[in-house]
């Protein structure tokens, strides 16, 4: 099948840890796929050196996950590939859903201005993980070793050991800290005897990438029951290069390796596409809906990351955008943490925020599974009846799971909150610097953030010198007088996304989620929330005290 992208090929390099036989690191990473290279970028960039472990010599091979969310784009921007990631994807906020011949309805997932990121942006998976090679690569702190694969793991309180095969053969490895990011068929996660509990459903789907030039919008177009693939279901997306994500359901009693030839998937997309459509195959697989997860994503010195800590169906675009958060929650953590500034048990939390971030993405990726194939005759008249509903009736647009798109997490039980109304990622929003269009996210910085909302200016420096430092970042409103550097909020959209009049603050953590709110800025309430934030505190969270 012809290529549209080469793969990189990454020279396989002899470490001097193969000399000796006590090599030991802070932080060993298995696994340079999407969320291992984004972990090592997140810790480099806080001082973090790693080794990154895997055993290719390439990125992925076909474009897997293409669906990045806004909020995965911001953090992707603050690791420093978001803007190549933005100019090369496909940017979409529009879809449709057909029932039959029909279009029932259209959806927009981002209806308002004011946004740095899109809803939503088609990229090939490999893309990502290159770039994200590339900043790796920059940072200088971070020790990526092609070819060298984990063969034996084994935990202990004081860290991990681990064995590894290269080219030249094998040798001892240990880390005080070990991320498995080496995906579903995770091997460090068998060796050490865990495993996934949750729900394989009894259904196959067809992914066939497809070279073409098509009059196709840039949008998600989703089929129930479609005349050129009766009884089933079909999605079509774009992608970069011309090349056209298709997925169709098959049934349980498809048989994959058979599925998978061409003389099979050139006439099913041919009824799709049309006789006359001219298209080259990229990329083919059958993959098996699953919504699974470990019990727990830390084990003592090991940690779980992506798809080795969970697994979920890919409609909703769940899968590597929750891993993307996964690693945005936990590296700021484990630096602090290994940086002596924060207890050992602030990576609990890592626990005790993602599990139930991972529960919501399966709980919504079960019902759309659910909905997309129905497991009886009473479910499909149902689901078919709210699909006739919806083309004239908005309220069975709602009812209607065609895969409930990913949205952030919001820690909202966190224990690391100290008011109430805490726990979301802040929300992007532009500004005006010394006359220019800004962003806010890109000015918040690797730690944590005090922000104030207009107001007179209180004097903060002391928060700086502190030894976990507090940056104050200052917002000033269209109706306040400002200074040539300040920050304004000319659209009035930071005020109404975050619910700020003058004089109040949020407190925001290192991975741009909101700590703590309140009116007026007193230095020792701010110092309580980050100290609780940073989990050396364990007092109930205090009530929000907040203008009308």
């Amino acid at each position: 099948m012809p290529k549209t992208y080469s793969n990189p090929v990454f020279p396989y390099r002899r470490s001097p840890d193969q000399d000796g036989g006590g090599a030991r690191h802070p932080v060993v990473i298995v696994g340079a796929g999407l969320v291992g290279l984004a972990a090592a970028v997140d810790l480099a960039q806080r001082g973090v050196a790693t080794v990154v472990l895997d055993d290719d010599e390439t990125v992925s091979f076909g474009s897997r996950a293409i669906c990045f969310s806004k909020r995965t784009l911001e953090i992707c921007d603050r690791l420093g590939v978001g803007r190549p990631m933005l100019d090369k994807g496909i940017t979409w906020n529009v879809g449709r859903v057909f029932f039959g011949e029909r279009q029932v309805y259209d959806f927009d997932l981002l209806p308002e201005r004011g946004h740095q990121f899109p809803a939503f942006v088609n990229l090939q998976q490999y893309y990502a993980e290159e770039w994200l090679v590339r900043r790796a690569e920059e940072t200088g702190l971070v020790d990526l070793r092609w070819k060298n694969r984990v063969t034996a793991v084994e935990a202990h309180d004081a860290g991990v050991t681990l064995q590894v095969e290269t080219p030249d053969g094998p040798y001892p490895l240990a880390c005080d800290w070990l991320l498995a990011a080496d995906g579903a068929k995770s091997f460090v996660r068998t060796s050490l005897g865990l495993d996934f509990k949750g729900q394989i459903f009894q259904d196959r789907f067809l992914i066939a990438d497809v070279v073409m030039k098509a009059d196709f919008p840039t949008e998600r177009w989703f089929w129930f029951d479609p005349p050129f693939h009766k009884g089933q279901s079909a999605l079509l997306h774009k992608q970069p290069d011309d090349v056209w994500r298709i997925d169709l359901q098959l049934g349980w009693d498809a048989d994959p390796n058979e599925e998978k030839k061409p003389e099979k998937v050139i006439p099913r997309l041919k009824a799709m596409l049309g006789e006359e459509a001219e298209f080259n195959l990229e990329w083919i697989s059958v993959y098996t809906f699953q919504c699974r997860r470990l019990d727990r994503f830390r084990h003592g010195r090991v940690l779980f990351v992506g798809d080795a800590a969970h697994q979920v169906s890919p409609f909703g675009a769940r899968g590597g955008n929750g891993g993307i958060q996964d690693t945005d929650n936990l590296c700021w953590k484990l630096a602090y943490v290994l940086q002596g500034t924060a207890p050992e048990s602030l990576l609990d939390s890592y626990d005790a925020e993602r599990v139930p971030a991972t529960d919501e993405n399966i709980l919504n990726s079960t019902r759309s599974t659910d909905f997309i194939t129905p497991k009886n005759a009473a479910s499909r008249a149902f689901r078919d009846a709210v699909l006739e509903l919806s083309e004239s009736q908005a309220f069975a647009r709602s009812w209607v799971n065609s895969g409930r798109l990913s949205k952030p997490a919001v820690l909202s039980g966190s224990a690391l909150n100290s008011t109430a109304g805490a726990g979301a990622a802040l929300p992007d929003a532009p500004l005006l610097k010394a006359g220019e269009t800004a962003w806010l996210l890109p000015q918040l910085g690797e730690g944590f953030t005090l922000m104030i909302y207009g107001g007179e200016g209180l004097d903060t420096t002391a928060l700086s010198d502190d030894r976990v430092p507090i940056r104050t970042l200052r917002i000033t409103s269209a109706q306040e007088p400002a200074t040539g550097d300040a920050l304004i909020d000319a659209d009035g959209l930071v005020a109404e996304r975050l619910d700020l009049a003058p004089g109040q603050w949020l407190l925001v953590r290192p991975d741009q989620h909101i700590a703590a709110r309140g009116n007026s800025v007193d230095l020792e309430r701010v110092r309580a929330a980050r100290d609780r934030a940073l989990g050396k505190t364990t007092a109930a969270p205090q009530t929000a005290r907040l203008a009308g």
